[in-house]
């Protein structure tokens, strides 16, 4: 039976949602660390390589606007549950691939069952918190996307490879926790009320989403957003790499590299608090780009002993620029208006996580260097920075006075 909100925070909606992100983001982030392996394996190149990483953010950019048009007429709760399915199935399946073409179109398939949850889950979460408790409910959601990349980068080369010695068992053992994830959706959550869903459907009609591309503002919200996936994942992907250059083993790169997801979990949840105290929120998105633009450019020079401290900072800017971009849709448009624009933003942004990783691995299949890559990152920082303070502050600070 269905209920309303009430004051309560929905654990159960809540926890759900937390183990689905975890348990649909483990299996994307166990690949950086077995690139070498994958690239000896299959005779891949560098940029190759990198489509097994950018893949399911390729499908995610592709379905999230049919996700949400999906979710609209059979409920979120059963658009994020068949979603989760069609991942056990393309992650169960990758761990029976024998070429690099099966492993590359089953990495298809999971990725079409992440752009189907994704999407919906933050709108099933929204729709079952209360709404003074909206935004720790999202936070602690964000925690298990950020838990499950760590993980997948930590554990990877340092225990499960080890264990199984093939990369297909590695596959194998990183399908449990979408399968356990699958049957806890199924039994435990239920579809919100319609009327606790704000959101109108996505591009409910050719007016309200000839309206939404007018808007400039979106715009520039989506580059940014273009932007920051290009940095994140081409920082994420090829990291393990840039340490085995420095000297690192395969498991040291994996947990070295994991240092950048696991400090994001305590900042996904104070980077937003610390923000509506100041009543601000373009300096939470050029102050990260202008740290992570040093930072890249550093790394070139950085030690192997040192290189816990880029991750650091990496870590804590970019998970500070990411929590405030994907509020952004629902900070700049009208309520009416943020089901499509969200969309839009999303489906936009999220094809810089496909080109990222790509121009890295062919920057190192071209100079047998990431020198070259990390320039590039501190270029697209810089860039961020000033497409940032281009932006109308949408801080309570200013009540909107910039829109």
């Amino acid at each position: 039976m269905q209920q309303g909100k009430n004051s309560k925070m929905p654990w159960a909606v809540v926890g759900s949602a937390w183990l689905m992100s975890f348990a649909m983001w483990v299996p994307a982030f166990s690949v950086p660390p077995m690139e070498h392996i994958l690239k000896e394996e299959f005779f891949f190149t560098h940029a190759q390589a990198s489509l097994l990483f950018s893949a399911p953010w390729l499908m995610i950019a592709i379905a999230a606007i049919p996700a949400g048009l999906i979710a609209d007429r059979i409920g979120v709760r059963k658009a994020a549950g068949i979603g989760i399915i069609i991942i056990v199935i393309g992650a169960l399946l990758r761990s029976t691939a024998t070429s690099a073409s099966s492993l590359l179109a089953f990495t298809f398939i999971y990725g079409l069952g992440l752009g189907w949850t994704f999407p919906n889950l933050p709108k099933l979460v929204s729709a079952w918190a209360p709404r003074e408790k909206a935004g720790m409910a999202m936070g602690i959601f964000t925690t298990g996307i950020m838990t499950g990349a760590a993980l997948g980068m930590a554990l990877t080369m340092s225990l499960i490879f080890p264990i199984t010695n093939t990369f297909q068992g590695v596959f194998l053992i990183w399908s449990i926790p979408p399968i356990a994830a699958a049957i806890l959706w199924w039994a435990l959550v239920r579809e919100p009320p319609r009327n606790n869903l704000h959101d109108k459907p996505v591009s409910s009609s050719k007016t309200l989403f000839l309206k939404v591309l007018r808007n400039k503002y979106l715009w520039l919200a989506a580059v940014i957003l273009l932007l920051n996936e290009f940095s994140f994942l081409n920082w994420t992907g090829w990291a393990p790499a840039l340490l085995m250059l420095k000297g690192a083993t395969p498991d040291l790169a994996g947990l070295l590299t994991s240092i950048a997801l696991w400090v994001g979990i305590p900042t996904v949840l104070l980077m937003p608090r610390l923000a509506y105290k100041l009543g601000l929120r373009k300096p939470f998105l050029w102050l990260p780009s202008i740290i992570i633009a040093i930072v890249a450019w550093g790394a070139i020079y950085i030690d192997l002993s040192l290189m816990w401290l880029p991750m650091v900072l990496v870590g804590v800017a970019d998970s500070t620029r990411i929590v405030v971009l994907l509020a952004l849709p629902v900070e700049l448009m009208p309520e009416e208006e943020v089901g499509t624009a969200s969309g839009l933003v999303l489906s936009f942004g999220y094809s810089g996580a496909i080109i990222g990783p790509l121009v890295g691995g062919r920057i190192l299949d071209i100079t047998g260097s990431l020198d070259p890559s990390l320039l590039v990152l501190s270029g697209v920082s810089i860039a961020m920075a000033v497409i940032a303070f281009k932006l109308p502050e949408t801080g309570n600070k200013t009540s909107g006075k910039n829109l």
